[in-house]
């Protein structure tokens, strides 16, 4: 068997496969932005890229982790919000009514998702009329009720709406319009998308898009399916028109994330500061409960503002739901609380996508998880000097975007250092030079090895010093069979004859493991030159 490897992005369209016998399958393997196939079969169907993959290279599994742990990282940008504000502070308003799980909208059964009836089950083929009524009573009273609320605050917000639902309520769209309320497509309809097939959650989001330019007159700029499969990200990514895509919840900023070969602005959503809440288990039994989480979490991230690092807050809110009045008075307290402080913008959501794309726009980010093997190699292989073989090693590894940094690289070489052979980590001992040694004065050293002894300032010894240095590696060489090692970026030439003095007189077991993690350190300097 042999592979191809294809540059596809985040998926192909139509993968069709063509089978030459009845023995004869393909295979077809995920990397974050790459899919593998085996014996150059056709392509043609959409095949998602979140997947835990593994391709085969050489008779020999590879791994590329797609979900990303590090973001950020432990230094996040300052959204730098408008006017100097410390937080963004964003309501967004989920219009479902109308479009929910019905059998008058085609569907198998009957709604049983986020309402009073806690625990509710679908019924198959039947209506389920104190379900629709509950979701009548958000269309009806909750929707106005909050209108209300929002517009007297001169607060606008962004809707989610689904397309199915908006279509039923022209009151309310037209109100929503008068409001200069951003309407953000929440899909066709409001159902479950998790084991939708590809072609048919597409088809939706295609339909959604006409019938929302239908009813509110222009399409949407912002995506958030919210029921969502594992595909719908990049589908939606893929329509190309999306000035940002909510269906995610793993971050406190909005960021740019590489999809269908485009750059995509995600704006994370929140499950937390949300009234679903109200209507899960263990969520909040009271308004009270709503009111001090809301408050809490706009406490923490202003602080975090003050310090210089503001963030984006997020608060989801449901007609049916917020919109009773035993639960409203929470979210007009905490109106009435952040209206109190200064440096609170309250945009909507595409206010924020504007604004980052503005200050912060898309540009070019290492992946080294998306090298092949050879740039891998290349670019990491002289890293633990002369061993070329850790790289190789390392980029068999299950590798993923938290590698895209030193930490992630470092942590992929000294794996394969650490779990190597005795033997083979006194190769890679033996591979290092003496200090100021023959090979510096000849200047036979590495590139790395001449920068990292120049910078202590072993290239300009005395002949005293030098005597020294000749004297100190002989000794040690004959005791412990390998080269003095050590991170000379951390010492200066005293420190290092200090050590190199003391060194010689441990035990060879311990000396041994004193050099590897001296290797590693010497490594992770490298890196932190090199990333």
């Amino acid at each position: 068997m042999f592979w191809a490897e294809l540059d596809v992005g985040f998926f192909l369209k139509d993968v069709e496969r063509l089978e030459h016998d009845t023995d004869h399958r393909p295979n077809l393997f995920y990397a974050p932005d790459r899919l593998y196939i085996s014996d150059h079969q056709c392509l043609k169907s959409t095949v998602p890229r979140r997947h835990f993959c593994r391709v085969q290279t050489k008779g020999r599994p590879m791994t590329r982790y797609p979900r990303d742990f590090r973001g950020y990282g432990p230094t996040p940008p300052d959204a730098k919000w408008p006017g100097g504000a410390r937080i963004a502070v964003q309501f967004v308003l989920n219009y479902e009514e109308g479009g929910e799980n019905n059998i008058l909208h085609g569907d198998a059964a009957s709604e049983a998702f986020l309402s009073e009836i806690v625990g509710a089950a679908p019924w198959p083929g039947q209506r389920h009329w104190n379900m629709e009524s509950i979701y009548d009573y958000g269309a009806r009273a909750g929707f106005w009720r909050l209108h209300r609320l929002f517009t007297g605050a001169a607060i606008p917000v962004t809707v989610y709406g689904v397309a199915s639902a908006l279509a039923r309520s022209p009151e309310q769209v037209e109100a929503m319009k008068a409001a200069n309320w951003e309407i953000a497509s929440h899909g066709l309809k409001w159902i479950d998308y998790k084991d939708h097939t590809v072609a048919a959650e597409c088809a939706d989001i295609t339909e959604a898009i006409r019938l929302h330019r239908e009813v509110v007159g222009e399409a949407p700029r912002g995506w958030y399916t919210g029921r969502s499969s594992i595909n719908t990200v990049a589908l939606a990514s893929e329509i190309g028109t999306f000035d940002y895509i909510s269906d995610t919840y793993d971050d406190d900023l909005p960021y740019w994330a590489q999809i269908a070969g485009r750059d995509q602005l995600i704006i994370p959503y929140t499950l937390d500061c949300n009234d679903m809440r109200f209507a899960t288990p263990q969520g909040f039994n009271s308004g009270d409960q709503f009111y001090t989480y809301l408050c809490d979490t706009f406490d923490a991230l202003y602080a975090e503002g003050v310090a210089g690092n503001s963030k984006m807050m997020s608060v989801g809110l449901h007609c049916r739901l917020i919109g009773r009045p035993g639960r409203i008075q929470a979210l007009k307290r905490f109106l009435e609380y952040i209206s109190r402080f200064e440096g609170v913008w309250t945009p909507r959501r595409i206010e924020i996508a504007d604004h980052w794309r503005k200050t912060y726009p898309p540009k070019p980010i290492f992946r080294a998880d998306l090298l092949n093997r050879e740039d891998f190699v290349a670019r990491f292989g002289g890293v633990y000097e002369h061993s070329d073989w850790i790289a190789e090693r390392a980029f068999d590894l299950e590798l993923g975007p938290a590698h895209n940094c030193v930490a992630g690289i470092h942590s992929a070489l000294a794996r394969v250092f650490r779990s190597a052979s005795p033997a083979e980590r006194l190769g890679v001992l033996r591979a290092h030079p003496d200090l100021a040694g023959k090979l510096a004065v000849a200047r036979r050293l590495t590139a790395e090895s001449t920068n990292e002894q120049a910078s202590a300032g072993l290239d300009a010894l005395t002949d005293a010093e030098h005597s020294r240095f000749q004297e100190l590696n002989k000794a040690y060489v004959t005791k412990h069979g390998f080269p003095f090692i050590i991170a000379v970026k951390d010492h200066d030439k005293t420190g290092i004859l200090r050590h190199f003095q003391t060194r010689i007189a441990n035990a060879t077991p311990s000396e041994f493991d004193t050099a590897c993690r001296q290797v590693e350190r010497i490594a992770r300097l490298r890196l932190e030159n090199m990333l």
